[in-house]
C-alpha cells in the first residue's frame, strides 16, 4: 500500500487518510504520439483502481474519524465511483451505499451498474433524475446523522487533497528522472475534484521546492455538462481546497487560473454520449496497447490528447483515469430480483447479451 505525499512533506498536516491504493502509480512513455507520457492511475489498485481512489481515502478516513459506520455515494447508473466506494469501504471497515439516477444506457455503463447490484445491498435506484432532490432531501432526513455522504465524483475540499498529494508524487518522479518536467497536462474534468486537486498540488509542489520549473498547464477536458464543469466551478472548488489545505496547516497557496485550460471540444451531445472521436481514440489506444478507455469520460479526454499532441510541444502527461483491475463476477440472481426498469435499461444498454 502507498503513503500519502502530502503528510510525508508535510508532517504537521491535520488530514485523515486511509491507504487504499497501490502508490506512485507508474508514469509510462508512449512513443507513438510523440513526447505523450502516461500518469498510469488506472493501475491505483488491483481491486478497483481508477483515480476515484485518492479521493477516497481521505474521505473514508473523514468517515471513521466522525464514529460513521455507513457511506452513501451518488451518481449516475454506471458510476465509477459508486464501483470504487462499493468494493473498497468494506476494506476499511465500512458499510456503502449508493443512489444512482439515470444516464445514457452504454456498455460500460451497464457493465457498472451489474457490480454495484450485486455487490451492494443499499442500492436506490432512481426511474428518473426529476424524482432526485425528493429522493435524496427524504433520505438526509432519515440517515443523515448515521450516514457520511460522499459527494459525486468526492468533489469537495477534502476529497480534492487526494489529487493534490498525485501531484507531489509526480513531482517526485520527475525529480527521479522518469518523465521529463511536463509542459501540458490532459485529463477528463466530470466532478472536478482530480482537476481541482491539480490546481493546489502543482503549486504547492514549487513551493516545497519539489518542481523545478514553470508548471504545466492542465487541459481539462469537459465529459460532464455546465455549470458542473464550468470554470468558476472548478476554480471555487481548487480555492477551497487551498483554503482548507491552510486551515489544517499547510502553506498558503494562491491558485492561478492561467493554469486551467478548459477543453470542450469532445463533450459531444451529452454526458455518457458516445463521440465518433472517443470512439476513435478508444480504438487507437487498443492498437497501441495502451491502457483502455471508457467512452463516458477516457476516451473522450483520450480524443482531445490526440488532438493536442499534433498542436502542442511537449511533454504532454496524460491521466489514465478508468480502472484496468478486471471486474468481479455479477450474481446473476441478484440481478434477476432487480426491478423491472433497471433490467430494460441493462437490456438496452447492451442487447447482445
Amino acid at each position: 500500500m502507498g503513503d500519502f505525499a502530502l503528510t510525508r512533506h508535510l508532517p504537521g498536516l491535520e488530514v485523515p487518510y486511509v491507504s487504499l491504493g497501490e502508490y506512485p502509480t507508474p508514469i509510462e512513455h508512449l512513443p507513438a504520439l510523440g513526447d505523450v507520457w502516461l500518469k498510469r492511475e488506472d493501475l491505483s489498485s488491483p481491486i478497483y483502481g481508477g483515480n476515484k481512489i485518492r479521493t477516497l481515502e481521505t474521505l473514508f478516513a473523514d468517515a471513521q474519524a466522525r464514529g460513521i459506520k455507513r457511506v452513501w455515494t451518488l451518481g449516475a447508473y454506471g458510476s465509477n465511483q459508486a464501483v470504487a466506494c462499493i468494493l473498497h469501504a468494506r476494506r476499511v471497515g465500512l458499510e456503502p451505499g449508493a443512489v444512482l439516477f439515470p444516464q445514457r444506457a452504454t456498455p460500460t455503463g451497464a457493465d457498472n451498474l451489474r457490480v454495484t447490484l450485486s455487490e451492494c445491498e443499499r442500492v436506490k435506484v432512481l426511474r428518473s433524475i426529476v424524482t432526485f432532490p425528493l429522493h435524496w432531501w427524504r433520505f438526509m432526513r432519515e440517515h443523515g446523522r448515521s450516514s457520511y455522504l460522499v459527494p459525486p465524483g468526492g468533489a469537495n475540499p477534502l476529497g480534492a487533497l487526494g489529487h493534490a498529494a498525485n501531484a507531489l508524487e509526480i513531482a517526485e518522479q520527475v525529480a527521479a528522472g522518469l518523465m521529463p518536467t511536463p509542459a501540458h497536462c490532459v485529463l477528463a474534468v466530470g466532478s472536478t475534484c482530480t482537476t481541482a486537486g491539480l490546481l493546489v498540488g502543482l503549486p504547492l509542489a514549487q513551493k516545497l521546492g519539489l518542481w523545478a520549473g514553470e508548471l504545466p498547464k492542465l487541459h481539462a477536458v469537459r465529459v460532464t455538462p455546465w455549470p458542473v464543469t464550468s470554470r468558476s466551478q472548478i476554480l471555487k472548488l481548487a480555492r477551497s481546497t487551498a483554503r482548507y489545505l491552510e486551515q489544517i496547516g499547510g502553506p498558503r497557496i494562491d491558485i492561478d487560473p492561467k493554469m486551467l485550460v478548459l477543453n470542450t471540444r469532445h463533450f459531444g451531445w451529452g454526458y455518457a454520449r458516445v463521440t465518433r472521436s472517443a470512439l476513435a481514440a478508444k480504438q487507437h489506444f487498443e492498437e497501441l496497447t495502451a491502457p483502455p478507455l471508457d467512452t463516458t469520460y477516457a476516451a473522450k479526454s483520450g480524443a482531445a490528447l490526440l488532438e493536442l499532441s499534433k498542436e502542442l510541444a511537449g511533454p504532454i502527461l496524460f491521466w489514465c483515469t478508468k480502472s484496468s483491475a478486471p471486474l468481479p463476477r455479477v450474481d446473476a440472481a441478484k440481478l434477476a430480483n432487480g426491478p423491472a426498469f433497471v433490467l430494460r435499461w441493462l437490456t438496452r444498454a447492451q442487447p447482445n447479451r
